[in-house]
């Protein structure tokens, strides 16, 4: 698919945890940061929107406005020290300790060019969810969509239908116009708005994962979920 860049958000709370720098937690010997980093090591630019204490140079660091706005205000900080002809981003939760190299080729492959049909029905009838938005809930109906509607962006899906939008690789443009819609529906600001509601209208292609180990969009918001993703990374 060409070149891609890749934003990485890790500014989460971590209320589950006690408020601790979740994504700095090690897995493996290395931090879940890092681990997501290195799965888009071939990203250009990659950009980290939260604390960038000892992140590897060339890595692009910045935060949302405000701290804590969660991840649309971070999306949004991230895709603003994108270059201005990126096309395509990766766009990761920083607490993915499975994320592999495999996987985001995985995606990259099944983001059709701009002129192919979408093969997921854009008015989200599959009831998905986005990691951290709680029960699973239906994306608001899309505008009108004819079957030549060109795909926005891909994600993983798991074996319950549920989309891990915070695992996918998304066009540019469709995000700039989602984040300029959403704030101008909420009165300019980003802060606290849910992914969904970026997302919503965008036509998605779920991706099922068909690779070899665990699944790659396991997010760690436990220490439970710590321990079981070192158990995978032995």
């Amino acid at each position: 698919m060409g070149t891609y860049a890749a934003v990485v958000l890790a500014g989460g709370a971590a209320r589950r945890m006690g408020g601790v720098d979740k994504p700095a937690l090690p897995v493996g010997g290395r931090s879940m940061r890092d681990r997501v980093l290195a799965a888009v090591g071939d990203a250009a630019p990659r950009v980290l929107v939260g604390p960038g204490d000892g992140v590897a140079d060339g890595v692009r660091v910045t935060r949302e406005d405000p701290h804590g706005g969660g991840p649309v205000a971070a999306a949004a900080a991230g895709l603003a020290l994108l270059d201005p002809d990126t096309t395509l981003v990766a766009l990761l939760a920083a607490d993915l300790p499975l994320l592999t190299r495999a996987a985001i080729g995985d995606l990259l492959t099944h983001l059709a060019p701009a002129n192919s049909p979408a093969l997921a029905d854009p008015s989200g009838s599959s009831s998905p969810a986005d990691p951290g938005d709680g029960p699973s809930l239906a994306t608001p109906q899309a505008g009108p969509a004819g079957p030549e509607r060109p795909v926005d962006g891909v994600c993983f899906v798991d074996a319950d239908g549920r989309r891990q939008s915070l695992c996918g690789v998304w066009r540019v443009a469709a995000l700039r116009t989602g984040l300029a819609r959403l704030a101008a529906e909420r009165g300019g600001s980003l802060a606290g708005a849910p992914v969904r509601g970026l997302l919503a209208g965008l036509a998605v292609r779920e991706v099922p994962w068909a690779g070899d180990g665990p699944p790659p969009w396991f997010d760690c918001d436990t220490d439970e979920d710590v321990r079981r993703a070192e158990e995978w990374v032995r």
